[in-house]
C-alpha cells in the first residue's frame, strides 16, 4: 500500500511541476464583476436567510390551530400515574 501511495504522489509531483504558475496572476479576470452582481448577492441572502423563517412561521401557524386530542391527554396521564 505504501508503494502505491509513494508512486501516485510522484505522478502528482511531476504534473504538477510542469503547470505554468502565470495562470494565476491573471485569475482575477474570471470574476466577472457587474452592476447586476450586489442585486444577486442580495436576493441570494435574501432566499438564504428568510426562506428558513418564512418555513417555521408557516409551521408553527399550521399546528398553532391543531387542538390538543381530549383522549390523548387522558392516556398519558393514565400512564404517568402507574
Amino acid at each position: 500500500m505504501h508503494k502505491v501511495f509513494s508512486r501516485v504522489g510522484g505522478a502528482l509531483g511531476l504534473m504538477l511541476f510542469g503547470i505554468n504558475s502565470s495562470h494565476a496572476m491573471d485569475s482575477y479576470r474570471y470574476l466577472h464583476v457587474t452592476i447586476e452582481t450586489p442585486w444577486l448577492i442580495f436576493i441570494f441572502l435574501l432566499m438564504a436567510i428568510f426562506v428558513p423563517f418564512v418555513l417555521m412561521a408557516s409551521l408553527v401557524w399550521r399546528y398553532a390551530e391543531r387542538k390538543p386530542d381530549p383522549e390523548k391527554e387522558q392516556q398519558i396521564a393514565e400512564d404517568g400515574k402507574r
